[in-house]
């Protein structure tokens, strides 16, 4: 993140960790709850307001084919897979996320192997929640009921808008009845989706913003995602910077559209999310929460805590590369241990996008550091109005969550 709703893919980082030159300092108890993160790179076609790893199939396949090589992708993901049991041998995957990309271009036949191929090697929690995200413009009924069949529990839906012209704008490949058609092709086959929304679109007014809420409310999704739209770079839109609103307007609707989904009912759990009761993210929780997590896939990222340090790995981003360097048996790009002294950011950068915040226990857990070793930084942001505290609870304020990035400073190692 910044990212797309309901999109398993960790903040960027305000500066770089400072890689550990040897083993950390901490001793971990036990290891936290994981989960699994596949990422699938290809997209129908490349959006302008996309910094993912996502690479367009009519740039690298006949256009007129547009099919990913899903047989030799899906043989490197159980490699890469089998390539990391030794750290993660015997855990349980708490659950599963299919990012991307546009992961909805698998065949149903393909998810059902990879899961399969998953439960043979990895205990997987009794109903553990299975995501897909899924592009409108590449909805067929038939194949979500092969995605449910496979074990698919819970799917994401980027609709981003319900209207043409901002679809348009967007670089979409839906326009607004595919949108309306694929919520409701998805309600029938899961009783469990989110819809991820996007606001400060160009041109984009206060009423229009609101309208693509309304939409998105008249199909009772039990999650919605609410994003405003940055510009990142190395995008299109980086390049050719289309004309948002201003930031006074776009306050103005995250406001307006936290007062009418509080009105109809859905808990405001992390920055940009809202579920009705019982409907959060469970994976995405996992994140927030700073648990672990193993990524498999081109370009994806992976957390993992061992005995003694916190690791964080890449695969190598580009499909071709990945998959020749699967084959070598060398999936990872990069990977370095946390050092300690950076533990604490990170885990602020995380559980601060929390609404109701965290336990202080669950800070020692997660880094195997006393919350004493940050009290200095705790105390000034209370100070500042940027936190409160409520016995063991540690939340964000309306402030804190307003200024995020500065809340997130104050627990840098080297406070910039």
């Amino acid at each position: 993140m910044p990212g797309r709703a309901g999109h398993t893919v960790i903040p960027l980082l305000l500066q770089p960790p400072q890689a550990a030159a040897g083993r950390g300092e901490a001793r971990f108890r036990s290891p936290p709850p994981l989960s699994l993160y596949v990422h699938v790179p290809w997209c129908v076609q490349k959006c302008p307001y996309c910094d993912f790893n996502s690479h367009a199939l009519a740039a690298e396949h006949n256009a007129a084919a547009a099919a990913i090589p899903e047989s030799d992708y899906l043989s490197a993901l159980i490699a890469d897979l089998e390539t990391a049991l030794p750290l993660v041998w015997g855990r349980r995957i708490d659950s599963v996320f299919f990012g991307g990309g546009t992961p909805s271009l698998l065949s149903g036949a393909g998810l059902d192997e990879l899961l399969a191929a998953l439960r043979s090697r990895l205990p997987l929690l009794p109903g553990a929640e299975i995501t897909l995200e899924a592009n409108p413009g590449t909805v067929e009924a038939g194949k979500f009921a092969a995605f449910r069949a496979a074990g698919i529990n819970r799917l994401s839906l980027g609709i981003q808008s319900f209207d043409r012209k901002h679809l348009q704008a967007l670089g979409r490949i839906h326009d607004d009845q595919q949108a309306r058609r694929a919520i409701d092709i998805a309600a029938s086959h899961f009783d469990n989706f989110n819809l991820d929304l996007m606001y400060g679109l160009p041109g984009q007014t206060l009423a229009e913003a609101l309208a693509d809420i309304d939409a998105a409310l008249a199909f009772s999704p039990p999650h919605l995602s609410c994003y405003q739209l940055t510009i990142e770079a190395n995008t299109a839109f980086a390049a050719r910077p289309p004309t948002l609103p201003d930031s006074d307007t776009c306050a103005d609707m995250q406001d307006a559209i936290e007062t009418r989904l509080a009105a109809a009912g859905y808990l405001h759990y992390e920055t940009s999310a809202f579920a009705r009761p019982g409907r959060q993210c469970q994976h995405n929780l996992n994140y927030w929460q700073f648990g672990d997590y193993l990524g498999i896939g081109a370009g994806a990222h992976g957390k993992l805590t061992l005995r003694d340090r916190v690791v964080r790995q890449m695969r190598w981003k580009g499909p071709e590369q990945y998959l020749a360097r699967v084959a070598a048996g060398a999936p990872l790009q990069d990977e370095f241990a946390v050092a300690a002294a950076d533990l604490p950011f990170e885990f602020m950068l995380n559980a601060l996008r929390l609404l109701d915040g965290f336990d202080a226990q669950l800070f020692e857990l997660r880094t195997a550091l006393p919350l004493l070793s940050i009290e200095k930084q705790l105390r000034q942001a209370e100070q500042a109005g940027l936190i409160e505290r409520q016995r063991q609870r540690i939340a964000p304020t309306d402030q804190g969550r307003r200024f995020l990035n500065q809340l997130l400073q104050r627990f840098l190692a080297d406070p910039v």
